[in-house]
């Protein structure tokens, strides 16, 4: 009920980790989130805070608003988020940057918090959501790799 990829982005971990932690331009790279937004009177990350994204899942439906949670927030190092539901966490998105050569390896993951309805939605249908997951955190770092790379 987790997973991680890894991908070398030639930039600083705090360039990475800027276009990471403004959840406002996840639309840029994303595979299911097209907007999001701070809630509470956010404006920026740290542990703690809410925010909402607006996800079309597997890119084809059902579209949805998720509530989230930030849950790590250290620039340059790490930032992580809950998704919520009823006001309980489900899964947790995480990235972590480590400087290495020219650049920085960013990893992404997530890990379903475990539960009697999250092993069975698992058991059910995490093959597939899990290879969706993979591909998808694939082509978000590739996308981040590009912005950051280009610098903008």
């Amino acid at each position: 009920m987790q997973d991680a990829v890894t991908e070398h982005i030639r930039a600083s971990p705090e360039t990475v980790w800027e276009l990471v932690s403004d959840v406002t331009q996840t639309h840029r790279y994303s595979e299911e989130t097209f907007e999001a937004e701070w809630l509470d009177g956010a404006t920026g990350p740290a542990v703690g805070t809410r925010f909402r994204g607006h996800v079309h899942r597997n890119g084809r439906g059902p579209t949805y608003w998720s509530t989230c949670r930030i849950t790590a927030c250290k620039p340059g190092r790490e930032f992580g988020f809950e998704v919520l539901v009823g006001g309980r966490p489900i899964n947790n998105w995480h990235y972590r940057f480590q400087p290495k050569d020219d650049g920085t390896d960013v990893t992404e993951s997530f890990r379903l918090t475990p539960s009697i309805g999250t092993r069975f939605y698992w058991t059910l249908a995490g093959w597939a959501r899990g290879r969706t997951n993979r591909a998808n955190m694939r082509a978000t770092l590739q996308k981040i790799k590009a912005i950051a790379e280009s610098g903008g």
